[in-house]
């Protein structure tokens, strides 16, 4: 068995120019049948192999269907590219339908294999039914260009029975998906080029937030591993609250307002405004973050997970105003109000009129 199979993949509005469409509509670089129709046939234009006695193998359908939907795959191949059934059908000249037309169905299935299906040019029909509102789409066709079959490697004695070639394209298939999977781990496993379902798998795996969309997905994994090694670090934890809420946090640790530090000048204060817990941080961010509080709850919950053990991370609010005294106008003696201290702690809010600062605060 060959280590690739070669495809034709039909799919998007010009690979459809010059078909023949019956209660079929195109819309976008899809086929779709029309939404008052219960069937229709589209009469795909011919593909040339360039091959003469060319064998057609395998044909894939991308499709949705929808339940009490079905498909049927009709197929025809020739050395001679004119076929006068299909100019009198290009002509309007003829009503016939599919069976008319190719006799028997290749296939009701999105993945049939064409057996006695010999020459240079290939001529396809597809007809579709639906019982339903909800009508069935075709996305795009591939057609296995190359003609490796198990059946190949048998002697020749086997290689022209039917029923031997049917019974084997079964694992013939399984085989050939098999490859193509093999073949495309690489390019699945790149963020920039796997599809939507494996790109969103690679996040789980990597322990990335899925809720994101797939754009940021594409940027934000390629760097996600190296990130591991300072997730948990300020700089980790700062580039997180970034990419959850839009803003980047000003961060203070115990350690950094240490109260029995000597150049601390006012332990008093400072044990008031940060409390004496040495595993407990200060996230500091604009009151405009959050639009409501059910999404800074969700940020807390999230938050949770990216923090090291045994930490607890404490969330300030900080509004931005300016506090006049009472007798004022604007003139010479307009006064500003002096700083309030707080206390940061479960039981204290911070007000707006509060100020966070250090004894350089007044500047």
């Amino acid at each position: 068995m060959g280590a690739s199979q070669a495809y034709w993949n039909l799919c998007g509005t010009e690979r459809w120019n010059g078909g023949i469409y019956r209660s079929v509509e195109r819309r976008g670089d899809s086929l779709q049948l029309s939404a008052d129709a219960f069937e229709g046939t589209a009469f795909l234009p011919p593909l040339d192999s360039g091959e003469p006695d060319f064998h057609w193998g395998r044909i894939k359908l991308k499709l949705a269907l929808p339940k009490e939907s079905s498909v049927r795959i009709y197929a025809r191949a020739s050395d001679d590219p004119e076929w006068d059934r299909w100019q009198k059908l290009s002509e309007q000249q003829s009503a016939g339908s599919a069976q008319s037309l190719f006799g028997e169905p290749k296939g009701s299935s999105g993945d049939v294999w064409l057996t006695q299906t010999t020459g240079r040019w290939l001529w396809l029909a597809i007809v579709f039914t639906s019982g339903s509102a909800e009508k069935p789409r075709l996305d795009g066709v591939s057609i296995l260009a190359d003609s490796d079959h198990m059946s190949d490697y048998l002697p020749a004695f086997y290689q022209g029975q039917d029923f031997t070639y049917r019974y084997l394209s079964v694992f013939t298939a399984m085989l050939q998906d098999m490859e193509k999977n093999i073949e495309q781990t690489r390019r699945q496993l790149d963020p920039a080029s796997a599809d939507t379902d494996m790109l969103y798998y690679l996040a789980h795996w990597l322990c990335v937030d899925g809720d994101d969309s797939e754009m940021e997905l594409r940027r934000v994994l390629p760097k996600v591993i190296d990130e591991y090694d300072t997730m948990y670090t300020v700089e980790g934890i700062r580039r997180t609250v970034k990419r959850l809420t839009g803003e980047t946090p000003w961060i203070i640790e115990h350690f950094a307002v240490d109260p029995n530090d000597p150049s601390c000048s006012d332990p008093e204060l400072y044990r008031r405004l940060y409390g004496d817990d040495p595993y407990r941080f200060f996230l500091l961010l604009p009151q405009g973050t959050f639009t409501e509080q059910r999404q800074m709850e969700w940020f807390l919950e999230r938050l949770e997970e990216y923090v090291p053990a045994e930490t607890t991370p404490e969330l300030v609010l900080l509004k931005p105003c300016v506090q006049l005294d009472w007798h004022t106008y604007l003139g010479m003696n307009t006064q500003i109000g002096e700083y309030v201290t707080a206390v940061i702690d479960e039981s204290v809010t911070i007000h707006y009129d509060t100020t966070i600062g250090g004894e350089d605060h007044e500047r």
